[in-house]
């Protein structure tokens, strides 16, 4: 149902907050709400608290210093209160006439004239107007579309919608849940006797049946989305056991319970009329990348291609060069395509994969532009899945009709979340580790004890070992003040100059950021500084140190996927977030 009788200019701008009906706008909630329901006399206003006072006009005047703005001087009593306008039209000096009342909501702090409010919210009264007999509430909105003017319309159409309840009142009882249309209303017009804090922080019976709709809304999409995927066709790829065989009997080592088992999830999908949609969830260094390869090679073995897409070159890289010795030897063909290749190596790769020559394409995001054209894709594989957005995960699909789909992430997903966010996906976890390597171990140090962590690394590097020093930027940032990785840099080379000092960031180019890398992994490079850019893919078993600057401002995921760099060995490896206070 549309929003009736909308202006069309009003129409715009509530679809740009996403409202095209009166459902819409029944369930647009707000953010938070205004006390307007009791008013608090001018000498019980506590600075910085938001309260509703009335008052009387005394003068109004536009003053110039030091910008242009309308100032008002009020009175209650003996209390005087000032209002400042910084942006105001003529019309509004004309509406603070001396002897007028007026009703303002806004927080009160001291200023140049005394205490005052800067942009409050106001309207002109007569003595004794009735107050709201509800809390205010103030809602998300967009440019031109006024806090009054939505709620006016959101009041409308609370009015005329029935809004009937989804659930059956035996269903309600047996949830603990409150009516669908009491919680609505109740959120958008709360009597003033509501109880504030579980309004605020959404705790409410009202907020908690909201929640529910929409967690089961969401539940039902997704179960709706598998069972339409459950419908399509997509090629049937049966394990042969002969190119999965002789990858595991090439290996020097052998595949994990959780491998096997998460293999066996895979295998069991790929043999399916229908196309796998799986999530294969592991910690860094499980060997998620091996379980990609022998999905890869079903595919492969029945004749079918497939690609490996990854969010930055070195990953895409960095999977080219371990695929490659073990699958060549099997007599796959394989091509490695980002956007860092030369023009004709570009053009010869897309050609090969055209014609069907290459068997498993690894690279980026150019894997999905339009002028890469697979011959028969049966299994796309997506590495770090969360780095990428659901549009790019669709046009890597889209090469080949409906082929099958792996996305990979180290990110950790708790069950719960796993089983309700990604419902329209199957969750394997590969829960253990290989032989031999060790959890990383995680500590948090603070800024003043820098000189520690700095012997820390000295001695590890006198041993033999190597580390990583992580910055967040590259380039001095006077808000956040940050330490860069170009000054981290200079300062780690003078601190360290019995060692050798290698620097890596996103803004070198790709050849030179390579060439960087390679040195590190020869051991020519001792410490490594670098930005977040090794946040992924950079495999060097030796490096088992690692300090993080600023770990304060990184997100959990970021610092789980640094802290995975030195987990790729056998040795027990370190991982200091180094903070800045207040933590």
């Amino acid at each position: 149902m549309p929003v009736a009788e909308a202006r069309p200019q009003l129409q715009q701008r509530l679809e740009k907050i996403g409202i095209r009906s009166k459902l819409d706008l029944a369930l647009h909630l707000p953010l938070r709400y205004e006390d307007e329901t009791k008013l608090t006399p001018l000498d019980e206003v506590r600075p910085g608290e938001p309260a509703l006072v009335e008052a009387e006009v005394v003068e109004s005047k536009v003053v110039f210093r030091p910008k242009r703005q309308l100032v008002v001087k009020l009175a209650a009593g003996e209390r005087e209160l000032w209002i400042r306008f910084l942006h105001f039209y003529p019309s509004q000096q004309k509406q603070f006439q001396p002897g007028k009342r007026v009703r303002l909501f806004g927080e009160v702090r001291p200023g140049f004239f005394g205490d005052e409010m800067v942009h409050p919210k106001y309207r002109m009264v007569q003595k004794g107007a009735p107050l709201s007999k509800s809390l205010t509430p103030v809602y998300p909105t967009t440019e031109g579309l006024s806090q009054a003017l939505l709620r006016e319309t959101i009041d409308k159409a609370l009015d005329s919608l029935e809004l009937g309840d989804t659930l059956d009142p035996a269903r309600l009882k047996k949830l603990g849940l409150a009516p669908f249309r009491q919680s609505v209303l109740l959120l958008h017009r709360p009597p003033p006797d509501v109880d504030h804090q579980e309004l605020e922080e959404r705790t409410h019976p009202a907020w908690r049946r909201l929640k529910f709709d929409e967690l089961l809304a969401q539940q039902l999409a997704m179960r709706i989305a598998y069972r339409e995927r459950r419908a399509k066709t997509a090629p049937r790829l049966p394990d042969a056991h002969t190119l999965t065989n002789a990858l595991v009997k090439s290996l020097p080592f052998p595949l994990t319970r959780a491998q096997k088992q998460a293999q066996a999830a895979i295998a069991k999908d790929l043999a399916q009329p229908h196309p796998m949609r799986r999530l294969l969830q592991g910690d860094v260094g499980s060997g998620k990348t091996l379980v990609a390869a022998l999905a890869a090679l079903q595919a492969i073995e029945n004749g079918w291609q497939a690609a490996l897409m990854a969010p930055t070159e070195i990953l895409a890289e960095q999977h080219y060069l371990k695929l490659r010795p073990w699958l060549e030897p099997l007599g796959v063909k394989i091509a490695w395509l980002s956007g860092g290749l030369k023009a004709r190596e570009k053009k010869l790769a897309m050609e090969a994969i055209t014609a069907g020559e290459v068997q498993f394409a690894i690279g980026t995001h150019a894997l999905f532009q339009e002028d890469v054209r697979f011959s028969k894709l049966g299994v796309a594989i997506v590495d770090e899945q969360h780095r990428f957005g659901v549009e790019q995960r669709l046009a890597l699909s889209s090469k080949g009709g409906e082929p099958h789909q792996l996305m990979m992430s180290a990110t950790p997903i708790p069950r719960t979340l796993s089983m309700s966010y990604y419902a329209d996906l199957d969750v394997t976890v590969i829960d253990e580790l290989p032989p031999g390597r060790s959890p990383v171990v995680t500590k948090l140090v603070a800024e003043e004890r820098r000189d520690e962590v700095i012997e820390r690394i000295r001695e590890s590097c006198r041993e033999g070992a190597q580390a990583y020093w992580v910055c967040p930027l590259i380039e001095e940032s006077e808000q956040l003040q940050l330490k860069t990785a170009i000054e981290t840099f200079e300062t780690i080379r003078t601190t360290f100059p019995d060692l050798s000092v290698g620097l890596v960031h996103g803004r070198l180019k790709a050849a030179e950021k390579a060439q960087v890398m390679a040195d590190f992994k020869a051991r020519k490079i001792q410490l490594l500084v670098a930005t977040t850019v090794i946040e992924v893919g950079v495999d060097v078993p030796n490096a088992t140190l690692m300090v993080i600057e600023h770990a304060e401002r990184m997100g959990l995921a970021q610092l789980h996927q640094l802290r995975g760099r030195v987990v790729r060995g056998s040795q027990q490896s370190l991982a200091i977030l180094l903070y800045y206070q207040p933590l």
